[in-house]
């Protein structure tokens, strides 16, 4: 990492809200780096089996694993690292990540419960017992001019789909908050708008019926090679039962 590395956002936590939240906002043109240290905490369940769109369930592993390919088939760059402080100042902050500086308009922390980086600015902090969350208003936004929490750390329930969808929820915050001409992100049939003597507005794509053909197909394809096989991963165990082994 270069020490003069700018982005336009910096999520922290590469759990299922931090990659979600990355979808959206790099799906809008924000360019966002995921700073993950170590697993999520997904990997340790056994089965996901409360997630729509699999009556059956589905390996959390796998579904964790694809999450992070579509953050960075939007064009988000997801990497390992620690992160140890994050300064602002006028202009955006410094986020110090493995000893180096990342620069960033925007930062998003979606932990579980990891604060302690936050220690420099005058961030609402929340303590229930031995939890630490974030103080937000309902769009994820604390009291710091351009820092963000979602899912866990904003006091969120711990549940996937509740992780997915505020991370998604807070992400277009920060889309709203960049001031990016951004409507809202959907994929619709060639004429849709066109046909209404309409613009195609911004976030908006109009696909031809070949077009759209091909994604179905593409997708089915990525698909099919994800569940190919079972994960080569068992769950990982909790860390207090790891340490007895």
């Amino acid at each position: 990492m270069d020490d003069t590395e700018t982005r336009d956002v910096c999520i922290v936590g590469g759990g299922i809200a931090g990659l979600t939240a990355a979808i959206y906002t790099a799906r809008a043109g924000l360019d966002t780096v995921v700073v993950s240290a170590g697993e999520s905490i997904l990997r340790r369940n056994a089965h996901l089996e409360n997630v729509p769109g699999f009556p059956l369930g589905v390996n959390p592993r796998t579904f964790l694993d694809q999450t992070e390919r579509q953050a960075e088939r939007a064009g988000a760059d997801v990497r390992e690292g620690e992160v140890t402080d994050v300064a602002r100042d006028v202009s955006g902050f410094d986020v110090q990540v493995d000893g180096d500086v990342l620069r960033a308009d925007f930062v998003l922390v979606a932990t579980k419960n990891a604060t302690d980086f936050l220690a420099d600015l005058d961030v609402g902090i929340i303590k229930r017992g031995s939890k630490t969350y974030l103080d937000v208003d309902e769009y994820g936004r604390t009291d710091v001019d351009g820092l963000y929490a979602a899912g866990r750390v904003a006091e969120k329930r711990h549940q996937v789909v509740v992780a997915a969808g505020h991370g998604a929820d807070v992400a277009m915050t920060v889309v709203e908050d960049a001031e990016v001409p951004f409507y809202h992100d959907w994929v619709v049939p060639e004429g849709y708008f066109t046909d209404r003597g309409r613009e195609v507005p911004p976030g908006c794509v109009e696909l031809s019926d070949d077009a759209r053909e091909e994604r179905e197909r593409a997708s089915m394809a990525a698909i099919r090679e994800a569940f190919a096989d079972p994960h080569p991963d068992d769950p990982t165990p909790h860390p207090s039962l790891a340490d007895e082994e």
